[in-house]
């Protein structure tokens, strides 16, 4: 799913933060750890302010894979015999991670507004349905 802008969005099941919050202001209780439970149901409405696109993390053997085979399209037809089996073989030793990284989605992160007033930010797209 990809979400946009503006887009109304619902969570798809119900969500329960917990833990030390931090109050926002320059009151002096903002400055005093919070301690509590905040559960959000399954349903409850918002609007995407922002989404976020995480970059998919490219491993050596994958950086390697990119190289060596660029190398071999490249240059593979003047290589002698052997030194073109070679490189082959080590394309091939490194294509099941190169297999890994295709299929692999990038992360997507979301800031949505609820209807109830409350932010959620920097959640993965996945939590939420399209209303």
């Amino acid at each position: 799913m990809a979400l946009k802008d503006g887009q109304r969005v619902r969570l798809a099941a119900d969500l329960g933060l917990h833990g030390s919050l931090s109050l926002t202001g320059d009151t002096p209780a903002a400055t005093t750890p919070v301690v509590g439970l905040l559960s959000l149901a399954a349903g409850t409405e918002g609007t995407v302010e922002r989404v976020d696109q995480q970059p998919r993390v490219e491993s050596h053997e994958v950086r390697e894979y990119v190289r060596l085979k660029s190398l071999l399209d490249d240059f593979g037809p003047q290589m002698p015999p052997g030194s073109r089996k070679q490189l082959e073989d080590q394309v091939g030793s490194l294509e099941p991670a190169w297999t890994a990284y295709e299929q692999q989605r990038p992360g997507v992160t979301v800031r949505v507004r609820l209807d109830n007033g409350f932010v959620l930010d920097e959640v993965e797209e996945t939590l939420f349905t399209t209303s």
